[in-house]
């Protein structure tokens, strides 16, 4: 069984802010996979279905993005899902805004959900990297984390959360190439060279 996670900031006023990535890749899972009606679990939302042959949980934790961990451990040690079947999407300041990435397990890079899950799990998770760009200035990573995405900044967010969507069935145990090739694949036809 995979545990598929989504980070973010519960609230309406939360909903759009570009921290808030994670959420929107995982509800696009939950759409195009037909998965369950989520249910308030584990300190968060819980949505049960499958992505292709294989069980699949989705999560997104309620309990603020700094406290991500104890909703995913909660989750993780009921249903004895180790961390190598624990997928966690999230904004990725440090990639530019639209490219996506896979690794498995590594550092923090200072992002305060997985903080959170490194101190509640082990740090051998799949982490799906979703970049949102930097502002260019230390100063304003905070207003540029927390707010919103622009009408410009649409143009490359929809069709990345749509590819991640209709990708998600290549999610595999310890392994995300197959996955990203497939995003890349759909996301081709809308690249302008």
């Amino acid at each position: 069984m995979l545990l598929l996670v989504g980070l973010g900031n519960p609230g309406k006023q939360y909903e759009h802010n570009r921290h808030n990535i994670g959420f929107m890749a995982v509800d696009e899972i939950i759409y195009r996979h037909n998965f369950s009606e989520p249910k308030s679990k584990f300190q968060g939302l819980l949505s049960e279905g499958r992505l292709g042959s294989e069980k699949a949980l989705i999560l997104k934790p309620m309990t603020f993005m700094n406290l991500s961990g104890k909703s995913v451990s909660e989750a993780a040690r009921f249903y004895k899902i180790p961390s190598e079947d624990i997928f966690v999407f999230y904004d990725e300041l440090d990639l530019p805004a639209g490219k996506i990435r896979y690794k498995l397990g590594g550092g923090n890079a200072g992002h305060n959900g997985l903080k959170s899950l490194d101190q509640y799990i082990n740090k051998n998770y799949n982490r799906i990297r979703m970049g949102i760009g930097h502002p260019g200035d230390k100063a304003r990573v905070n207003g540029h984390v927390l707010g919103n995405f622009s009408n410009a900044e649409r143009t490359w967010l929809e069709p990345l959360i749509d590819a991640v969507g209709r990708s998600a069935d290549k999610l595999k145990s310890g392994e995300g190439a197959d996955f990203l090739n497939e995003v890349g694949l759909i996301l081709k036809p809308n690249k302008k060279d």
